[in-house]
Formats: structure tokens, sequence, C-alpha cells
């Protein structure tokens, strides 16, 4: 609705598309269906090293993989977002992007950053991370 609006310049403008050639044909995709996917998910969301504390994109940055830095509400997420420089806008009380709570991204290299919620892990049946 709004791609070109307010939000363009600083978050849409700067993505670059994909120029690599993939052949999507030959690549097992099962794990993105349904019922792989939360379990998927959920291994690289408990297998994140996670990062506590303030300066968050300091912490990230040093660890090598990726990383999982929960967050216990709005303001905490926008506080959060607003370090990393990613969209930090919600709707219907999820963060944009948001699955079961958490955002990812890649921030800078390879390594992902899940940003968590309060309830996240439980909803991806995560017991202990």
């Amino acid at each position: 609705g709004s791609s070109m609006g307010q939000f363009f310049k600083q978050y849409l403008e700067p993505i670059k598309l994909n120029d690599v050639h993939v052949d999507w044909k030959s690549m097992d995709l099962t794990y993105l269906k349904e019922d792989n996917y939360i379990r998927y998910f959920a291994n690289l969301v408990s297998n994140a090293k996670p990062v506590q504390g303030a300066d968050a994109v300091l912490k990230a940055y040093n660890i090598d993989g990726d990383v999982r830095v929960h967050y216990k509400d709005q303001p905490d997420f926008e506080r959060i977002a607003r370090q990393f420089g990613i969209f930090e806008e919600w709707k219907d009380g999820v963060p944009r992007a948001a699955y079961e709570g958490v955002v990812v991204f890649r921030f800078q290299t390879a390594r992902r950053i899940f940003l968590v919620g309060p309830d996240s892990l439980r909803q991806l049946g995560i017991q202990h991370a």
C-alpha cells in the first residue's frame, strides 16, 4: 500500500535484488512446508547465540554466527530495532515481518539476527534456550 511512502527511502530503496542464479527446481524445499517449517525455524532460533543487555549491535557484531536478542515489549523492540537500523513499525500487535513474534534480518555479514518476543520461544516449542 505505501511502498513509495514515508519509509521507502530508508528501508526499501537500499534492498538489493539477488543477482545470483538459483536453480530452485533442483533444491529440496520441503523444509518450507508448514509442518516442517516451525521445527526448522525453532532450531535456527534455539541455536543462535543469546545477546543481552545494552549495546546489542556491538555485541552482535563481535559474535560469529547467528545471534538472538530478546525484547520484552513494543517499546523495547523499537529501541533495539533503532540500534540496528531496521524497520520498527508494528501492525495488529506484532512487529512487521515477524513470525511467532520473531523478526529475522542479516546484519553487516551473513549472520542472522533474531529479535525474539517475550512469548516466542514458547510459541516455537523451544523449552530451554
